[in-house]
C-alpha cells in the first residue's frame, strides 16, 4: 500500500512515540506531535482601559494561553488549510 507521505503527518524528530494531548475542540486525543498548537495572548484589561493605562506608561502583562487541536478541527477552524493540488504528492 502506498505511503501518503513521508513523515506519516507528523512534525518532529527521530524520538519515537510522542505524549498524547487533547484536542481542544472536539476532545480527541491526538499524538503531539500531529496535533497543531494555537497560542493566543489573551488581555485581562478592558480595551478602554487598556488605552488609558498605556498612556500612563503602566507595563501589563498579557498571559497566553496554549491549545492543541487535531487536524480535523483545524481545518474546520482555519488554522490550516488544504494544499492546492498541483502541490499534493
Amino acid at each position: 500500500m502506498p505511503k501518503k507521505r513521508k513523515s506519516g503527518g507528523k512534525t518532529g524528530s527521530r524520538k519515537g512515540s510522542y505524549t498524547n494531548v487533547q484536542c481542544s475542540k472536539c476532545g480527541r486525543m491526538v499524538p503531539r506531535s500531529k496535533a497543531k498548537a494555537v497560542t493566543r495572548r489573551t488581555s485581562l484589561v478592558d480595551g478602554r482601559m487598556y488605552a488609558e493605562l498605556k498612556k500612563t506608561g503602566t507595563i501589563i502583562q498579557s498571559p497566553s494561553s496554549k491549545k492543541y487541536y487535531c487536524i480535523s478541527c483545524s481545518v474546520h477552524m482555519g488554522n490550516v488549510s488544504q494544499r492546492a493540488k498541483a502541490e499534493r504528492k
